[in-house]
């Protein structure tokens, strides 16, 4: 923004247009430093669509005052799972589908693998004879996550967390795209052998995991899609196509679907499920699209 002045104006005058004209700058900036959202509309309906960060620091400020004027406005919020702060439920699952007694961790590992784990467990402390019973796709679950949680990244400050107490506390009806139990078969249902290169993964990618949590979450904060892309679809595309497939794109046809049909009642409706599934050439945007859904930025 140029800043024209004239003799006229006095040094007082002109001083002041300048706080004016770099204020107005430093406005337009925060504005546009949001995460990024979609909105889907037809005579009847009206479908915002926003990816989400499920581990933050507390004190993360993302909630813009037009994200909010969106939230304020909906009757109906989904997310991947309605309940996803319901660790009773999660318990009995996790026992059903992440654990493996009678093949113990250490025993399906490669001598190297088993390096890997031994000097990631030092450097975070991880008690290795908890992960023994673990099946590789929960083993490697907990190995992504422990260091994060200890560097201050929390579910509970999470935006999928935050939402649901926001609906709840509006009387607002929460359904999920998914169960809890459907998750965790997307991970169990792996074979053997993509669960350990899954888990292999992990470790070797566990040292540089904060700092991508870091850069990850301002990618988010400041609605960068095609970073988000780069950094999660992109990646896993490129290092687990299968993963990739299952975890990614299938659902995403599944959640196109569901949404379709969302358009076809009325109201309005929140849609909250993580950032990568909002993001690249296989997104639910992109699958809606070829169903002739029109999304456009919000």
């Amino acid at each position: 923004m140029k800043l024209h002045t004239h003799d006229k104006f006095s040094p007082r005058l002109r001083a002041r247009l300048t706080v004016i004209a770099v204020a107005l700058i430093a406005f337009a900036a925060t504005a546009q430093a949001e995460p990024a959202m979609w909105v889907i509309r037809d005579k009847d309906s009206t479908i915002y669509l926003i990816g989400t960060v499920h581990l933050l620091r507390h004190g993360t400020d993302w909630l813009s005052p037009r994200i909010k004027k969106a939230l304020d406005g909906s009757n109906e919020l989904w997310l991947e799972i309605a309940d996803p702060d319901n660790q009773l439920a999660a318990l009995p699952l996790i026992q059903k589908y992440g654990f493996d007694r009678e093949h113990p961790l250490s025993a399906q590992l490669s001598a190297a693998q088993k390096e890997k784990f031994d000097k990631i467990a030092t450097t975070y402390d991880l008690p290795q004879a908890v992960f023994e019973p673990m099946r590789p796709w929960l083993a490697a679950l907990m190995v992504a996550v422990i260091p994060l949680q200890k560097a201050g990244y929390d579910p509970n400050a999470g935006v999928d967390l935050f939402l649901k107490k926001q609906a709840d506390a509006r009387g607002e009806k929460v359904r999920g795209f998914e169960t809890l139990e459907e998750q965790f078969r997307f991970f169990a249902s792996l074979s053997p052998a993509d669960q350990i290169e899954f888990f292999e993964q992990t470790l070797d990618e566990t040292d540089e995991g904060i700092a991508l949590n870091e850069k990850l979450a301002t990618a988010w904060l400041q609605g960068k899609t095609e970073l988000i892309n780069e950094m999660l679809s992109d990646e896993m595309k490129t290092k687990s196509p299968k993963l990739y497939e299952k975890l990614l794109v299938q659902r995403n046809v599944h959640w196109s679907e569901r949404i379709a049909k969302i358009l076809d009642g009325a109201g309005v409706q929140t849609i909250a499920v993580g950032a990568g599934h909002l993001a690249g050439p296989d997104s639910v945007q992109a699958q809606l699209a070829k169903r002739g859904i029109k999304v456009k930025s919000y």
